[in-house]
């Protein structure tokens, strides 16, 4: 069963508050991510769903920042750009090779991210 990427809010909340949209994602594909990485010796086979969840999320991110009309500036929308190449290289990597230490770049990317999202550094 897919699950959705949306958070418990509306998506009325998503287009009022993006930057709080686009941090509650990213918290629930680190949460996820964690707990396929707590989890692995039960959990392995659980890694490529918990990708492709991420990879959809970061998908919705990416088309989010790079819309002109979204409030962070330009320069920091590259910068998310940026993030957004290296954590599907990433992903990518750690699908052909499966082991837990890897996902912790992810998992620190989505939290980070989404704490600068919110303004908490």
């Amino acid at each position: 069963m897919q699950e959705s990427l949306m958070p418990q809010s509306s998506t009325n909340d998503a287009s009022a508050n993006p930057r709080e949209f686009e941090a509650a994602i990213l918290i629930k594909g680190a949460l996820r991510l964690q707990d396929v990485q707590s989890r692995w010796d039960s959990a392995r086979h659980e890694v490529a769903d918990a990708l492709i969840y991420n990879k959809n999320l970061w998908s919705l991110v990416l088309a989010s920042i790079t819309d002109s009309a979204h409030p962070l500036p330009a320069e920091i929308r590259q910068n998310i750009a940026n993030l957004g190449l290296f954590v599907a290289h990433q992903t990518m990597a750690i699908a052909s090779d499966p082991r837990p230490e890897p996902l912790t770049s992810l998992i620190g990317i989505n939290h980070e991210l989404a704490a600068g999202l919110l303004g908490r550094a």
